[in-house]
């Protein structure tokens, strides 16, 4: 038996309860799809005060599931730990597709961790004398940055606890939309920096 099966056995011997159940199958359906996380980005996309934040992190899920549900799932094809783990039952019901990387994993973390990576590093946006700058974020932005991650975390937690995904699915599903979130806030501060440093030449060559 490995290492990744005696975690999943021993959630499910030493960590699985009968209030816990209901909440974890609950917090895990949250993730199904990434119907939250993509409502959520959506959310902030309309909102004209955090669109910016919505297009990082519209870019980052777009990325992510690209990569993870086209990709990476169909290229490994691992079977789901319920299936090849004897003992272990799953709380929920059968998965569709494959089991690495964690899709709700990677879909949370590439919302979420574009948000925390925003709180960190500060906001990409065009200053009114036209310079690129990095805004940084209030308090109140950086307090709920870090309950969106939190919430990444649990959710990655909670694919263990009913029983569907491996630790190295949940933790693969974890770099990847990190990295997405990564990726998609580069390419908005490179787009948006261009974009300032074209529009000061212009105004150089009217005077």
């Amino acid at each position: 038996m490995g290492w990744e099966a005696e975690i999943l056995l021993f959630i499910q011997e030493h960590i699985r309860s009968e209030f816990l159940n209901p909440v974890m199958t609950l917090l895990t359906h949250s993730g199904d799809y990434g119907i939250f996380v993509m409502v959520l980005a959506a959310g902030l996309l309309i909102i004209p005060r955090t669109r910016r934040t919505g297009i990082i992190a519209g870019t980052s899920i777009a990325i992510e599931a690209l990569l993870n549900n086209v990709l990476i799932k169909n290229l490994v094809a691992r079977t789901r730990p319920y299936d090849a783990i004897e003992g272990l039952e799953n709380l929920i019901e059968r998965q569709k597709d494959f089991s690495f990387p964690s899709g709700h994993t990677g879909s949370a973390f590439a919302v979420m961790g574009a948000i925390f990576l925003i709180a960190l590093m500060g906001l990409p946006e065009i200053a009114k004398s036209g310079e690129f700058m990095q805004k940084k974020m209030s308090r109140t932005y950086k307090i709920w940055a870090v309950v969106a991650i939190v919430y990444a975390f649990v959710l990655g937690f909670s694919r263990l606890y009913v029983g569907v995904h491996y630790p190295t699915d949940v933790i693969g599903g974890l770099l990847l939309g990190f990295a997405t979130s990564f990726i998609a806030y580069f390419i908005f501060r490179s787009a948006l920096k261009i974009y300032s440093e074209k529009k000061a030449k212009k105004e150089e060559a009217k005077q």
